[in-house]
């Protein structure tokens, strides 16, 4: 499956912030409202391109990816930092922009990719499992990579892959712990599980106890009811 080209231009236009029927008119005319804000500058409401954003969205760096956003004759560096789903129909509803100095450092996350085949699972029968699926990492712009491999070629049973040993170029600092487990591989495990036959021995087991006593309790109730019959039967009438 090819991987989305990103949008290298983006134009915007600029629109009055309104309400749900304003938004809802924007959208049949395949535009969808959007707000840009950051740099030390005012946040403005726009309209933007759905299919530009999705796929922006889709494309190899997602939403880190920065580009061009075009507006009333200028132009800025942005990235998506928000956006909104309609949950039915999966259409693109609403996004937020960023504006990105481009001499200052970022805080972003990046996904893990897993590389490679490890010998702990090929041949030692082990499961490899990955804890972690992205990191949180810190640098300029231009360094935000679109993603962080992490290499299981040579993790035999028990080894594990700490966020300190995904490679990188040494312009990015790790926010994330890096003693973090990104991935390992572990032993199976064996869920084992009462077979029918046995559970319904151990209900019958429970449940005849209960049985016998509460007979015994209804035999000695009745017992007890006929003795006082009896009692009553037997002391003679008083005389007046």
């Amino acid at each position: 499956m090819a991987t989305a080209t990103a949008e290298k231009n983006v134009e915007g236009k600029s629109r009055q912030g309104g309400s749900k029927n304003e938004a809802r008119r924007l959208r049949q005319t395949g535009m969808i409202p959007a707000v840009v804000y950051g740099a030390g500058q005012d946040a403005k409401t726009i309209a933007v391109d759905p299919k530009q954003m999705v796929r922006i969205l889709n494309s190899e760096s997602g939403h880190n990816t920065i580009f061009d956003l075009s507006l009333d004759g200028s132009a800025a560096k942005v990235m998506i930092v928000d956006w909104q789903f309609e949950p039915i129909k999966s259409a693109l509803l609403h996004v937020d922009l960023k504006r990105i100095a481009m001499d200052k450092v970022l805080r972003v996350k990046v996904p893990i990719t897993m590389k490679g085949e490890a010998p702990g699972v090929k041949v030692q029968g082990g499961i490899l499992e990955q804890i972690l699926r992205e990191v949180e990492i810190e640098c300029l712009p231009a360094d935000i990579p679109s993603h962080l491999d992490a290499d299981v070629s040579q993790l035999n049973f028990g080894d594990a892959i700490r966020v300190s040993d995904l490679p990188h170029a040494g312009k990015l600092k790790f926010l994330t712990d890096e003693n973090q487990i990104v991935t390992h591989v572990v032993a199976v495990k064996e869920v084992v599980e009462a077979t029918p036959a046995e559970g319904a021995e151990v209900a019958d087991a429970t449940a005849e106890p209960e049985v016998i006593k509460k007979g015994k309790q209804d035999a000695e109730g009745e017992a007890a009811a006929g003795g006082d019959k009896a009692e009553k039967a037997e002391k003679p009438e008083k005389k007046k």
